[in-house]
């Protein structure tokens, strides 16, 4: 591996308790320890206040990322694993350090991002803590960027920011923030398809915020003015990343990161993307760096939201599915045809009885029997009643309160069907034979009716008492002359 250059080394403050030339492969795991079900196979990357490792999983049988909470700068290991803070007066920074790496685990574990890493297990021992995660494979930005050959378009950097910014986004409304972003922790995994956020500070906020005098890991540059340890009265937020983030395009644009903001502080030398970069990248897309690059946290971009605002990215729209309409989804999905029950029925009756329901068996028995008979040869005055008219092909469906079979239709010298029950007890009207049965009992109804046709057709005379019946009159001599008539 070549040696890193000048801006890969972080800057390191040091105090009186930290030795410059301490090795740093002192403080590794030695490979094939076994720490649960896992086992160090390599050591993939160190930072200042934990440690990577390459391990297996003997459970699942895969590869996986292993991370160590391990600040060097007050820590120490002894017997190869256990490790403890250097000093009692380091202890309890220590302790809160480890505290927020736990719950940096927690966090990340509730997460469910492209561009964040995804935490599978987390568990404590030999002193310190550990975090599980995917190992993932592929190229750092540094390296993309340098591998490239020439300065990458807006296109892709926007193709960049977009899924981080939005990552940075979901993490800050909980309160969490980065504060280590720099081309080596972005990661170009799927083929160079996908950023992903690697490293981030959580232990390092902790134990900065508690002294002052102890190592602070900072990369000039990238790192805004506010983590300093030597400028107070500055708070970290989400400005604390737009500006880490705003240096890093800042490097992938000009070749060079912004110069270290602590000295820009007294004389700031930096010139403005709008006019370095300027024809290479749209005047909008420079003047959302330049601000998100302000030295001074009031002065810059106050948030992700702001500055995907500023540069054209906006909010992710979910474009809600329009609902297919009613009619069309009623003809994607045919069903049995429902025929409308005849209005001349149901409209006539004010309530259900035992007579609307024996008139409504009769007058749908007397439509069907009608519709099989050839057509007469005038129209009928009596017939009125649209479901004579015209009459349905089929036996129409008539729901009743009560069910009663309809009976089927029998020729005209067959027995008449059983009475049926009588909706006020009253004596049973035996039927006629049919042999008795005589032109002159027609006559009654002649009589009521005088705007029939004479002689009428037994059908007819059928459709002029089922008629009566359907309005409502109801007598012992009608059911009579409807049982002698035969009418079904």
């Amino acid at each position: 591996m070549p040696p890193a250059s000048e801006d890969d080394l972080p800057t390191r403050l040091q105090d009186d308790t930290t030795s410059a030339s301490d090795d740093a492969d002192s403080v590794a795991l030695p490979i094939g320890t076994r720490l649960a079900e896992f086992e160090i196979q390599d050591k993939i990357g160190e930072g200042g206040f934990s440690t990577v490792y390459r391990a297996w999983d003997h459970v699942l049988m895969r590869q996986v990322a292993l991370k160590e909470y391990f600040p060097s700068s007050i820590a120490s290991r002894s017997g190869h694993t256990q490790v403890s803070a250097r000093s009692q007066r380091h202890r309890d920074t220590f302790q809160a350090g480890l505290d927020s790496f736990i719950k940096e685990a927690q966090t990340l574990a509730g997460f469910d991002h492209p561009s964040l890493v995804k935490v599978l297990r987390f568990f404590p021992a030999n002193g310190t803590a550990y975090m599980v995660m995917p190992l993932y494979q592929g190229a750092t930005l540094r390296d993309a960027v340098r591998d490239m050959g020439t300065r990458p378009d807006e296109a892709w950097l926007l193709a960049q920011l977009d899924p981080l910014t939005q990552a940075l986004q979901s993490i800050h409304a909980q309160g969490w923030y980065h504060r280590d972003i720099a081309p080596d922790n972005i990661m170009l995994i799927d083929g160079g398809s996908r950023p992903l956020l690697l490293d981030f500070g959580a232990a390092r906020r902790v134990i900065g915020d508690m002294t002052q005098a102890l190592t602070v890991i900072l990369k000039p540059g990238y790192a805004p003015v506010e983590q300093y340890a030597e400028v107070p009265g500055m708070k970290q937020g989400p400005w604390t990343d737009v500006y880490a983030l705003a240096a890093t395009m800042h490097w992938a644009i000009t070749g060079n990161k912004p110069p270290a903001a602590v000295g820009r502080m007294v004389n700031d030398t930096l010139e403005p993307l709008a006019q370095a970069a300027a024809g290479r990248y749209s005047p909008r897309f420079l003047a959302a760096l330049d601000a998100a690059l302000k030295v001074r946290p009031t002065e810059r971009t106050a948030d992700m939201g702001q500055f995907r605002q500023a540069l054209g990215l906006g909010a992710p729209v979910v474009a809600p599915a329009a609902p297919a309409p009613i009619a069309a989804a009623t003809a994607a999905a045919p069903g049995p045809a429902v025929r409308p029950r005849p209005p001349t029925l149901a409209s006539p009756l004010p309530a259900w009885s035992w007579a609307a329901g024996l008139a409504l068996v009769l007058a749908a028995g007397g439509t069907w029997w009608w519709s099989q008979r050839p057509a007469a040869p005038e129209a009928s005055p009596v017939v009125e009643s649209p479901s004579v008219s015209a009459p349905a092909p089929s036996p129409p469906a008539v729901a009743v309160p009560t069910p009663v079979p309809l009976p089927a239709p029998a020729p005209v010298a067959s027995p008449a069907p059983a009475p049926l029950p009588a909706p006020v007890p009253s004596p049973v009207v035996k039927p006629a034979p049919v042999a008795k049965t005589e032109p002159r009992a027609v006559a009654p109804v002649r009589a009521e009716a005088p705007a029939r046709a004479a002689a009428p057709r037994p059908s007819s005379v059928c459709s002029g008492l089922m008629q009566r019946l359907s309005l409502g009159e109801d007598s012992p001599a009608l059911r009579e002359q409807l049982v002698a008539n035969r009418c079904q």
